[in-house]
This record gives structure tokens, sequence and C-alpha cells, in this order.
């Protein structure tokens, strides 16, 4: 959470975890993805809870259907669905709750307080690769916020120690995405997703990036795909509140 004396608001920021939902296995408990094969009244549940722990409406958050692209759409007030085939979203609106799901790949979240734009982004692999990155500092750049006050929060990720791949895929997601190659636990070839998109975050001109460390593939109180499918999705959420 950040305070600025000067703003109307308070930029603030939520992690959800496992606990605390209705799910039943293997999404328990408290899964926030309609997409993975829970049961839809569980899912809407966890999310009424969800938007009334941090003291909104449920229309007040915008959930993306996410397909790993480089899709950014900028909203200008509550949405009824879920923004079709979108990984990034831009708002300038107050009290409106901006929703990222993951499950391994990178929540960013980011703000300008200055001028009261902020972004939530769906950064995997695929997206990360392809620019999503770029994509959205351009869209916030074109409402109104100035890169060198965005500040930027990276969620819980799968880690290079345990995200292993193909040397040929690393070799090419480090082209991309450079500063994102490594090696697992075990010396097999890995990526570090997360190592990338704040190498290119910080390249682009973001000086304050902030990182919960936590691992996806390590950490059981958080949902990973890769350790575990079929799962749940962990909810990464960013909002302008005006209630103090």
């Amino acid at each position: 959470m950040t305070d600025s004396p000067a703003s109307p608001f308070r930029v603030r920021r939520v992690v959800t975890s496992r606990a605390g939902g209705v799910s039943e296995p293997p999404y328990d408990t408290f899964n926030l993805g309609d997409h993975v094969g829970d049961d839809p009244a569980a899912v809407a549940s966890n999310r009424a809870r969800l938007a009334r722990e941090i003291g909104l409406t449920p229309d007040r958050l915008v959930w993306m259907d996410q397909i790993h692209s480089r899709t950014v759409q900028v909203v200008t007030g509550p949405v009824e669905e879920p923004l079709d085939a979108t990984d990034a979203v831009v708002t300038t609106q107050r009290d409106l709750a901006l929703v990222v799901l993951t499950a391994d790949c990178v929540p960013l979240l980011l703000s300008d307080e200055r001028a009261g734009v902020i972004a939530a982004v769906h950064a995997g692999r695929v997206g990360a690769r392809i620019g999503i990155v770029p994509r959205v500092l351009e869209a916030m750049v074109s409402v109104g916020a100035s890169v060198g006050d965005i500040g930027a929060f990276l969620g819980p990720a799968a880690s290079g120690d345990y995200y292993e791949v193909p040397a040929s895929m690393r070799a090419d997601v480090e082209k991309h995405l450079p500063g994102s190659a490594t090696k697992t636990k075990k010396g097999t070839p890995g990526l570090d997703i997360r190592a990338g998109v704040r190498q290119q975050l910080l390249a682009a001109g973001i000086s304050g990036v902030a990182q919960d460390p936590r691992d996806t593939m390590a950490d059981r109180t958080l949902y990973s795909h890769r350790r575990a499918a079929p799962t749940g999705r962990l909810a990464s959420v960013i909002w302008m509140d005006t209630s103090r």
C-alpha cells in the first residue's frame, strides 16, 4: 500500500492466497479463476468475498479473460463481463479494482500516483516474451502517466529455482526478454520471468520495482499450475481507494 499526502486517494494492492474460500479440492479453497473447472457458484462466492474484503462492491472489480497475449485495454468504468482476450488493463478511475489471475505467471501491478493511473498485467512466459510490458507502459502514458513516476510491484510467481524448460526455449525467451535465463536447483535450464520483467522495467526507466519473493512452485499456500494441475488461481489486485 502506498499513501501520498497530496493525493485524494491511496493506491492499494492485495495478493490473495489459497486460504479463506469455499472451493473444494483440488481448488481448495480461495480459487478466483472461473476457467479452471471449479464449481461456478464457489468461484462467485470467492469473488464476492474478495470484493467485500477490499471494501468494494463486486461490480467495481475488473476481470480479464487472459490468453497470454500483448493486448491492453483501457477501461473508464465498471465492465459487466471479463475483458475479452486481454492480458493487461489500465484505468484512471478511482475505486475501480483491476484484477490479474495467476498460478505461476508473473502478476505485475503498476501505478503513477501523481497522474492517477494504474494497471494490472498478466506477464507469463509467452506474454512477456512478445512484449506485454512495453505495451502497457505505452497505454499508461497515453492516458497521462509518466514513465519516471510509475512504480511497479511483481507478485508471487514461479522462480528460476524450479521453472525447468528445454534449453532451446530458455535461449529463445532470453533473446526477447534478457535477464530471464537461469539454471534450476537441479542444474537444468530454467527461466525466471520475474527477473526478466524486472530488467525490462528498469531499462524502460522505472526505478521503483518492488517484488513479493514467494515462489508459487515451492510455496504450498499458493496455487501453482506447474506443480499440480488442475488447480485454482491467485488474484493480484490494484485500485485507487478514496475511502479515507
